[in-house]
Order: C-alpha cells, then sequence, then structure tokens
C-alpha cells in the first residue's frame, strides 16, 4: 500500500466540503493507493503531464502517482480543479 500525502489546498477544501463528502473522497483515494486496479473504471492520466484524475462523483481529485506516495494535489469540482 502506498502512503497517502494531501498538499494545504486539498485539506483546505476538504475541511470546508459536506463530512459525508469528504469522507467518501478520502475512501476512494485510499482504495487508489491499496489497489489502482480497484479504481480502473474511474482514473484517467492527464494528457502532457505525469498526474492521475480519479473520479468520485460529480467530484475530481488530481494526484500525483510516482513511487511509494500518492500525492493528492486538488480536490474540486468537475469543470474548476483543471485550471
Amino acid at each position: 500500500m502506498k502512503s497517502v500525502t494531501y498538499s494545504k489546498a486539498a485539506i483546505k477544501v476538504l475541511k470546508r466540503m459536506p463530512r459525508n463528502v469528504a469522507q467518501r473522497v478520502m475512501e476512494k483515494v485510499n482504495q487508489y493507493a491499496r489497489d489502482p486496479a480497484s479504481q480502473a473504471n474511474n482514473t484517467k492520466a492527464l494528457t502532457g503531464s505525469d498526474l492521475v484524475r480519479l473520479r468520485v462523483g460529480d467530484g475530481r481529485v488530481i494526484m500525483d502517482d510516482n513511487g511509494i506516495v500518492l500525492a493528492v494535489l486538488k480536490i474540486g469540482s468537475r469543470g474548476n480543479v483543471y485550471e
């Protein structure tokens, strides 16, 4: 299992979300960290970078999946997370 780290921006967004939505996002990220193949239908490599997008409902999580650490960089709605 990879260790998961969250950026300051991601933590800030998680604190603003309703608790049940934030827990769902963290559960999906932990599932991906344990077994990336389990979330194969919800992940996609972003073109032009080494980042990975994880879909959680209408939200998106942008992650850096290099090595043994999974870094969660951004969390946001479908339209705003890519800016």
